[in-house]
């Protein structure tokens, strides 16, 4: 199954075009150069739009506004080209690129987001519990380095592959196919501007 995966919630926005498990190309860059992206994978892999068989979109958590522009493209794609999809967890793909890790991802106002018995959470890095050396890997866990490896927590050097979301892991967890439309996003707490309007 022709499978493209992306995922702008976070800084870096992982792409894939992925066939049967098989990678076909992968980019990481930015929210804003998604659709060029998507673009030069469909190059790549010498596919044409219409070949797509499945989308694969994180869902966060991560930033509200990275969050709405992956969902977004993903509807505009299935609207022109008739695809399926699936929304995957931010935070279980990264945590499937680094098998018994912890998915650490930096979520701004001194906050982290990761799951905590089986539940995404926004929580301050030092309410994260790494007993144990738990390995924690992804951008919260670079950011709150120091915090974390006082608390007992192993965190692989920055420049280890295993801090980077990689979109092959979003291909590989997608469940069930559905109308991308009904892919709801991920948010673990409420958007600024209804804190603000408070």
């Amino acid at each position: 199954m022709l499978t493209l995966a992306f995922d702008t919630a976070t800084e870096v926005a992982p792409s894939a075009l992925v066939d049967d498990g098989e990678v076909l190309g992968e980019r990481a860059s930015r929210a804003q150069t998604l659709l060029e992206d998507v673009d030069a994978l469909l190059r790549q892999g010498g596919a044409h739009p219409s070949d797509l068989e499945a989308l694969a979109v994180g869902i966060g958590p991560g930033s509200f506004t990275g969050v709405r522009i992956g969902l977004a493209a993903a509807r505009g794609l299935a609207v022109a080209l008739g695809t399926p999809g699936a929304g995957v967890s931010t935070l279980d793909a990264l945590a499937a690129g680094a098998p018994g890790a912890v998915a650490v991802v930096d979520a701004r106002r001194r906050e982290i987001f990761a799951v905590v018995d089986g539940v995404p959470r926004a929580l301050a890095p030092a309410d994260l519990d790494v007993a144990g050396g738990a390995v924690c890997v992804g951008s919260g866990a670079v950011r709150y380095r120091a915090l974390l490896e006082e608390k007992g927590a192993v965190v692989p050097p920055d420049d280890d592959e295993r801090h980077l979301p990689r979109a092959r892991f979003h291909a590989a967890l997608v469940g069930e196919l559905g109308p991308v439309e009904a892919i709801e996003p991920l948010y673990v707490r409420e958007p600024d501007a209804v804190r603000s309007a408070r």
